[in-house]
């Protein structure tokens, strides 16, 4: 009995025998090989390229021939004369097997295309959007068979494509006619599937083949900063970025605040919503202008928010969210139309909103916990997204834990006294001189030190403004290892500190970091309220994270994930010395960067990650640190600097810091050299 010709397709391994005369891509979709196609088979996508192979193949006991397939045919030879195909390479719905044959599928061909993010340690995103282009073939009106021209296009992409069920707006169901008889019966369909059960629908629809690129948008929708990643859902190219003030900053810096103003103003919930929408509205306007692309290509869309944000863009007054039990309207994903949020994208365009994971722990928690993999991890991992509104997951294989912590803006430079927003000329890094007390930084836009010759000259452009967040991160801590200020958070004075930086200040003393006065520039200076600022949201940090390693009942974790716009800049070992993050290895300390944005973007170009966080909320058990009895004296203890009672082993290994009281005497040593902590 004679053997169908045997076909092996790379990397897959996918093998299997097919008679002669069957085409390459018929021979892939049968056994499930990931190989690309839109035309269906009519050779002008050109997405079905494959690489035939010829010769000796020992490993897979073959003698592939020259005439493996069959001879390049006029379809592939006008592609290639337009167009242009790589040497070697063959068009899969032309391409037909003639015996046995080694084909490899390129990556471009591969329906799902691999995103590796930059960082090392970060997962790939596998390609499978719920967007969908089709060219799809239609039978014409026939006066025996009279069905409508939509009916038909039904039948013919669950005949060509497996497409069942699909529904259209109106708008769509009104260009519907025109277009199928401008494309002589052949039409490109932009086809949406959530994946979660429910019909397909036709976003759009074009006269023959329409390739033009197709957008998402992935959204963190931050309480202070909305950002957005405008990606390519065929190739999963970040094409553009942006980012603005969240305008809802208007009505109070921190969630609470807001939740208040809706609370006390009637129709203030309704004022904050529309605020929020306009921002989000012009952030894809931003977007679209730096892409150079028209708004009606943006097709999809997914936002991460916290609970409060979550509530306010979608309309729904966030007053339960303000009081215990802190209940939400609805915690699970949501599957919308993007139209329905006021966003100015293609006039269907769908819009998925990634769960929430409790009343103060949101979907913005959920990206984050998407693109770090908490529980997925063989050790124990803290993952922390520094914000105004600090999430924090803990956990590994076994469970994972979460809470949220109200951190504040103290971070983000805000009631800080020279604090600023990241921006060019605010200071970004420091050192301090634990002998002459003497501050270097950096400031934004500059790679030279203060003290370095040329930097007057640098900053002559944009001058030192003030200090951001990270900036200030390292200027307290610095002023903590230099003596300036003690454990308790109070500046010393010049005699305490041996330095004339330290000025009197009403009750208390500030510290002097640079004064361009003389030039008509700034005085920058750290006062004893900024210490307090700093010690509160830091507190309020660490307090969360160690009431979850209660819960795991440990005093260690195995290594620290920091995230947020903001995480990705501080120093490790400046928020070790200031008591933001427990005690841990230095080298276990790494930066995520806007890791909710990447759960968000992973959410955008692939529909099986939806599915996949979903079934990972579910399983996250909430702390409520509000009613958590430890919470209380964990934050009094953390208000010290670096902790009152927490051991930092691996902190003290690498410095000492000064054991120092300024309330106790007058030089403000304690005598003894050293703190002293117990363990708690």
């Amino acid at each position: 009995m004679k053997i169908d010709p045997l076909v092996i397709f790379t990397p897959s391994g996918k093998r299997g025998h097919f008679p002669v005369g069957t085409p390459v891509l018929t021979a892939a979709r049968q056994l499930g090989v990931d190989l690309d196609s839109v035309c269906g088979g009519r050779g002008i996508c050109s997405k079905c390229q494959v690489e035939p192979s010829f010769g000796e193949f020992p490993k897979h006991g073959l003698t592939v021939a020259k005439t493996a397939l069959s001879p390049i045919n006029e379809v592939e030879e006008r592609y290639d004369r337009i167009r242009g195909l790589k040497p070697g390479r063959r068009l899969g719905c032309q391409a037909v097997i003639s015996s046995d044959i080694v084909i490899d599928v390129p990556p471009e061909s591969q329906v799902h295309k691999q995103v590796v993010r930059k960082r090392a340690e970060a997962r790939d995103i596998t390609l499978a959007p719920s967007i969908r282009r089709v060219l799809v073939s239609v039978e014409q009106p026939d006066m025996h068979e009279p069905t409508g021209d939509f009916e038909r296009l039904s039948k013919g992409l669950s005949d060509q494509w497996d497409i069942v069920g699909i529904t259209a707006s109106l708008p769509v169901l009104t260009r519907l006619q025109k277009v199928l008889r401008k494309g002589d019966w052949s039409v490109t369909c932009i086809i949406h599937d959530a994946g979660t059960g429910t019909a397909p629908v036709l976003l759009d629809i074009f006269a023959g083949f329409d390739e033009r690129a197709l957008f998402g948008l992935a959204v963190d929708l931050g309480s202070t900063t909305i950002a957005g990643h405008l990606c390519n859902l065929e190739t999963g190219e970040v094409v553009a970025s942006a980012g603005l003030m969240n305008p809802q900053i208007r009505y109070g810096e921190d969630l609470m605040s807001r939740v208040s103003y809706g609370m006390m103003n009637e129709g203030g919930s309704v004022e904050m919503t529309a605020a929020v929408r306009e921002g989000m509205a012009q952030l894809c306007r931003d977007v679209a202008k730096e892409a150079d692309i028209e708004l009606s290509q943006i097709v999809d869309s997914t936002i991460v928010c916290n609970p409060v944000m979550h509530h306010l863009f979608l309309g729904i007054d966030a007053y339960e969210l303000g009081q215990a039990p802190f209940a939400l309207a609805t915690s699970n994903a949501l599957n919308l139309a993007a139209r329905d949020v006021g966003l100015p994208l293609h006039e269907n365009a769908a819009l998925y909103i990634l769960p929430c994971i409790a009343g103060h722990v949101g979907a913005d928690a959920a990206a984050v916990a998407l693109s770090e993999a908490p529980e997925k991890s063989e050790d124990l991992v803290l993952v922390v997204d520094v914000g105004t509104n600090a999430e924090i997951l803990l956990g590994n294989t076994t469970r994972v834990l979460a809470c949220s912590s109200p951190t504040g803006p103290a971070f983000e430079g805000a009631q800080i006294s020279a604090g600023q927003r990241a921006a060019p000329g605010a200071i970004e890094r420091v050192e301090i001189d634990p002998e002459t007390k003497e501050p270097r930084f950096k400031i934004i836009g500059s790679d030279l030190w203060s003290t370095e010759e040329g930097f007057h000259e640098v900053a002559l452009a944009t001058g030192v403004t003030g200090i951001c967040g990270s900036g200030i991160i390292e200027l307290v801590a610095e002023m903590r290892v230099a003596g300036i200020v003690d454990g308790p958070g109070l500046i010393g004075s010049a005699e305490q500190v041996g330095t004339p930086r330290c000025f009197p200040d009403g009750r208390t003393n500030s510290y002097l970091v640079y004064d361009a006065t003389p030039l008509g520039g700034t005085k920058i200076t750290v006062t004893n309220r900024d210490i307090r600022e700093i010690q509160m949201a830091k507190a309020a940090l660490y307090s969360g994270a160690r009431l979850l390693m209660d819960k795991f009942d440990v005093d260690t974790v195995d290594r620290i994930v920091l995230c947020g716009a903001f995480g990705a800049h501080i120093s490790p070992k400046h928020a070790m010395i200031l008591g933001m993050i427990p005690d841990c290895a230095l080298e276990k300390v790494t930066s995520a960067g806007n890791a909710a944005g990447t759960g968000a973007r992973i959410a955008l170009l692939n529909t099986d990650a939806r599915r996949e966080i979903e079934a990972t909320v579910r399983a996250i058990h909430k702390i409520e640190t509000a009613i958590e009895p430890r919470f209380q004296e964990h934050f009094v203890n953390a208000s010290n600097i670096p902790n009152a009672v927490d051991g930092f082993p691996h902190l003290d290994a690498i410095l000492t810091l000064p054991s120092l009281n300024f309330n106790t005497s007058g030089d403000g040593t304690e005598g003894g050299g050293r703190r002293r902590r117990r363990r708690g």
